[in-house]
């Protein structure tokens, strides 16, 4: 088989899907084509729940080699957070033989056109749709998420995001025609005539920095946008949740090499203990972009240093909801009190402040208290949390330590509404799981404002007491410019509160929720329709995703000729 017939075949099985997702991201409307129950899988070659657990489990203890040029050691070492030691072992490149031989591809991936990128990339997306139940169990070992979370999150809703990167990359480059007949008249004289043509070419080798809690979900966007611009990608995932990502690479570099390309142009490298090899290579010349979720120290010194490449960075921020009153008290708390569960918190989006009048809210209730609004939020989350079984599936486990340790100073940093508590997991005896817990905090106090304008990320929130709703909106400005956030949310019936907080998100920079009380949560963004961060404020440079975040990583170069 042809690479040429490679790519008819291509386009003609992924072209319909490459349309649809463009239509998505000019309606915003609801598209996904990645089913989300673990049922819809088993059928025209996709791996059943018993077949994927089973290539799980057949995965450790083995060695994943890629067969990539400069491998000089392997690596491993990942602990799930449920206890268990995964075995996985994984190449550690020698740099300065990967990367030219990463390079060494990008020529003909240039010339093969956006099309020829967008569905090369389609199938990639597809054979790891097709192994989702595979890869649930290998976000949930890594990330600490149970495991319905990490089959959705860590599979279709992954898949959405990098293929809606795959959309706009397409998109923004056949923004440019590839030709054009160029003629200026000249009055009497001849008219001036050029022969024109437009090419998209990459910026170089892009990087992806993985992170710990959601490898593919935040890794997949950066990948696929500057493997579909014509980059080549070389994934360094996070020490701790490496396997979903090799096994990305591992299908790219197969798919890579069926269509007739270098398998070269994805690589993975992995690092020892201690080796900080992210700062190396991040500043190597062959860089020219990098993707990056994580703290906001690294995030700032990646901006400051990495000078010769494009960094796009997703940090830390405070995220915040503003409770002034509310048309469903009910709805209200039930909803919170998931955001709050959801993964122990550990999500960029889940909320840290709450933000209370201290002569408390209106609701359809009667008037509470902010007391009664706090102890309430507090029932609501214990209510949802009391049955084991359920706060396992909700909750997950303790993704490292350092979560852990916050949890547990956290306590001491006010009173305390609802103390954490210790969940065990009869399947998996190992796994650290924790309930949230809620501190409430003043303020008006420059002692409390130290906790609740720094991020606590994992299960912990703040009740914060303000003294009217006005004094709220200026501390949610202030939090969003000062400290960033990735979501803000708000519960208020009063039309000129409303406007106020949205006035705040749309000069600052944040994405807002507004009164959600049913199965929608603040911490949750669909793909093709939500904006996941917007690159306005400190929290992140970058949105996921937007024509911002792909246009920058080609360039247009113009050939022009007489005609």
């Amino acid at each position: 088989m042809t690479a040429e017939l490679t790519a008819h075949e291509l386009i003609a099985k992924h072209r319909p899907t490459l349309d649809q997702a463009l239509e998505a991201i000019r309606t915003r409307a609801y598209w996904s084509p990645h089913p989300e129950h673990p049922k819809a899988y088993g059928e025209h070659g996709s791996l059943d729940a018993a077949a994927g657990k089973a290539a799980f489990d057949a995965l450790r203890g083995t060695r994943v080699d890629l067969g990539q040029p400069g491998t000089d050691d392997w690596t491993g070492g990942e602990v799930s957070p449920y206890g268990i030691e995964l075995g996985v072992t994984y190449p550690h490149a020698d740099v300065d033989t990967l990367l030219p031989a990463m390079r060494a591809g990008q020529r003909a991936w240039r010339d093969a056109g956006a099309e020829a990128r967008a569905v090369v990339c389609l199938e990639i997306l597809k054979r790891i749709s097709d192994r989702t139940h595979e890869f649930a169990h290998a976000v949930m070992h890594t990330s600490g998420q149970a495991f319905m979370m990490a089959f959705q999150a860590g599979g279709p809703h992954a898949q959405d995001r990098g293929l809606e990167a795959v959309a706009y990359a397409y998109a923004e480059q056949v923004r440019t025609p590839g030709t054009a007949e160029w003629t200026k008249p000249q009055g009497k004289r001849d008219p001036l005539a050029l022969t024109k043509t437009f090419t998209a070419v990459p910026r170089g080798i892009a990087l992806v920095i993985g992170c710990n809690t959601f490898p593919t979900w935040n890794g997949y966007p950066g990948l696929f946008a500057s493997l579909a611009t014509g980059n080549a990608v070389l994934v360094k995932p996070h020490p701790r949740a490496v396997l979903p990502l090799a096994l990305t690479v591992q299908v790219a570099r197969q798919v890579l090499t069926e269509a007739g390309f270098d398998p070269n142009l994805v690589a993975l490298t992995t690092e020892h203990p201690g080796e900080g090899i992210a700062k190396t290579l991040a500043t190597r010349p062959e860089i020219r972009i990098i993707d990056y979720t994580g703290s906001t120290a690294f995030g700032d010194w990646l901006e400051a240093n990495a000078r010769q490449a494009q960094v796009y960075t997703e940090k830390a921020g405070v995220n915040t909801v503003l409770v002034e009153s509310t048309g469903d008290y009910k709805g209200m708390l039930s909803n919170l009190a998931f955001s709050l569960s959801l993964y122990s918190g550990q999500m960029c989006t889940t909320p840290q402040n709450l933000l209370i009048p201290r002569d408390g809210i209106r609701t359809d209730e009667g008037p509470k208290t902010y007391d009664e609004v706090v102890a309430d939020i507090a029932r609501a989350v214990d209510g949802l949390l009391g049955d084991d079984a359920r706060a396992n599936a909700l909750l997950g486990a303790i993704v490292n330590p350092d979560v852990k340790a916050r949890l547990e100073a956290a306590a001491g940093l006010g009173e305390v509404a609802l103390a954490s508590r210790e969940i065990a997991n009869p399947e998996f005896p190992g796994a650290v799981v924790r309930t949230p817990v809620i501190v409430k905090l003043d303020g008006a106090k420059p002692d409390d404002e130290a906790a609740y304008m720094s991020e606590c990320f994992g299960p912990v929130s703040f009740a914060v007491a303000v003294d009217s709703a006005a004094d709220a909106v200026d501390l949610l400005r202030r939090t969003v410019r000062d400290k960033g956030a990735m979501t803000v949310g708000a519960y208020t019936v009063d039309a000129d509160v409303e406007r106020a907080v949205e006035e705040v998100c749309l000069e600052e920079a944040a994405q807002l929720s507004l009164n959600l009380v049913g199965g929608v949560y603040v911490n949750q963004t669909a793909a093709f329709s939500d904006f996941h961060g917007s690159g306005g404020n400190p929290a992140a440079n970058a949105a996921l995703c937007d024509g911002a975040f792909v246009a920058n990583r080609f360039r247009v170069i113009e050939v022009r000729r007489e005609a």
